[in-house]
């Protein structure tokens, strides 16, 4: 059984949405709960989609039953983006259920609730869910009154004009940029080659189509799964590299040498050439301060959050943010919608390519030098504990997890919200400094909790 699919009265959704294993914990009868428990929340007609995993079908049939059976008409999108469907629901006014385990291995699958502004819900609606999932307080409609199914088959083409219309196109056009793109077996598999031609682009695919068992490489897109990528692009005439995770809410680059950049080198990029003296930019106390220096140079406001796309957006929609994102690749850029595009970020940065007539690897040179090293490590122990033993004589932010403030970096620990594992993160400005303070703490961790268990 996994961590997040816990019954009666505690949490059902974590960071972003339900994840379990179709028939271990995410059983079809628990799927029909969650729909019945979701219909009985929302209203009107509810849009629908998925990514290509194989219990995709298997976890939205029984979703989509939940919700007709409570009396909504579905409006199935199909295989799409996350951002594609969330820009459905926010044009059209509609809730949405996305079928979607994002980076998971092939084995998951998830429920991800959007709300009719086309963010992901908020907690005390999640809360609520919960709440109507625990007291089993259904009211199943009359036969003549349940939900049928219409179909829709131009919500990834609403979706790609949505996007091209907050670029240059003709500007990009004009530059023929030549990109591999690899959408790794994921749902954007149709919709970013189709967005790429559209920008006039040259484009080589790798991995665009969909095979719900991730053959080709695992769906996160981390260095390690995309070698292949990044060797074609070392010694391919190619001047970006774009890969997506499983829903394409999230996209990294690759420069025109091979070389990967960190999400929060992206991040900071298009901060530094899409955002303003005086506008406010979001991001979370994982992201490098990399973004910090930025927004202090172009006089722009930074605010921290906890990790989760759903808890920038809303920050974002607060503070009336333009730009603002994670450092795992998902951008959100307020002028097109709040929540993580893949898309609209891969628009955005041959936008900047095109009008700096300059190549990928200049622009990231220019930025501060900080270095970001990323670890994880199963969970064993309670983090209430782990983290009391954690905060011993350091200096601490609480802001989410434990972020540890040294003189020359910080290493931030906390508990993933779709996994039973802790991500640690560890920043200098000191490559082996950064790299050393990352294999210190999850040794410390691996002790502690062979202690404290």
């Amino acid at each position: 059984m996994t961590l997040f699919l816990i019954m009666a009265d505690q949490r059902l959704f974590g960071t972003n949405g339900i994840r379990g294993i179709p028939n271990d914990d995410l059983t079809v009868d628990f799927a029909i709960r969650v729909g019945k428990s979701i219909g009985m929340f929302v209203s009107g007609d509810v849009a629908v989609g998925r990514d290509t995993r194989i219990s995709g079908d298997m976890i939205a049939s029984s979703v989509l039953a939940g919700l007709m059976a409570t009396g909504h008409n579905i409006i199935d999108l199909g295989i799409l983006p996350t951002p594609a469907l969330q820009y459905y629901c926010k044009n059209h006014a509609l809730y949405g259920v996305m079928i979607t385990a994002s980076h998971n291995p092939p084995q998951y699958n998830g429920i991800k609730v959007i709300d009719r502004d086309g963010t992901e819900i908020e907690r005390p609606s999640e809360e609520k869910i919960e709440n109507i999932y625990s007291t089993g307080s259904f009211n199943m409609v009359r036969w003549e009154d349940v939900g049928r199914i219409r179909y829709v088959s131009d919500a990834i083409d609403q979706y790609i004009d949505g996007v091209l219309s907050k670029v240059d196109v003709r500007r990009i056009k004009e530059r023929r940029f030549r990109v591999l793109v690899d959408t790794g077996n994921g749902a954007a598999y149709a919709s970013t080659p189709k967005l790429l031609e559209k920008l006039g682009c040259s484009v080589v695919t790798l991995n665009a189509n969909p095979d719900g068992r991730f053959t080709s490489r695992n769906a996160e897109p981390k260095p390690e799964n995309l070698k292949e990528l990044m060797a074609l692009m070392a010694n391919g005439n190619f001047d970006l590299g774009i890969a997506h995770d499983g829903d394409a809410d999230r996209v990294v680059f690759i420069d025109e040498r091979g070389n990967f950049i960190d999400g929060d080198k992206s991040l900071a990029l298009l901060v530094k050439n899409f955002a303003s003296a005086s506008d406010i930019v979001v991001t979370p106390v994982s992201s490098s301060d990399t973004i910090s220096d930025v927004c202090s140079a172009i006089g722009a406001t930074i605010i921290r959050t906890k990790v989760g796309a759903p808890i920038v957006a809303r920050t974002m929609i607060q503070n009336g943010a333009v730009i603002g994102g994670e450092e795992n690749g998902g951008v959100i850029y307020g002028k097109h919608q709040y929540c993580r595009d893949g898309a609209m970020t891969l628009s955005l940065m041959l936008d900047l390519m095109a009008r700096s007539n300059r190549k990928i690897s200049e622009l990231i040179r220019e930025l501060p030098p900080y270095f970001l090293e990323k670890r994880q490590i199963e969970r064993t122990v309670d983090w209430g504990l782990l983290e009391r033993e954690l905060r011993k004589g350091e200096k601490v932010d609480t802001t989410d997890g434990i972020k540890i403030i040294k003189d020359d970096g910080w290493i931030l620990i906390r508990p993933s919200g779709t996994e039973k594992i802790l991500r640690v993160y560890a920043e200098s400005t000191d490559m082996a400094m950064a790299k050393k303070y990352a294999d210190q703490y999850v040794a410390k961790i691996r002790d502690l909790q062979e202690k404290l268990g």
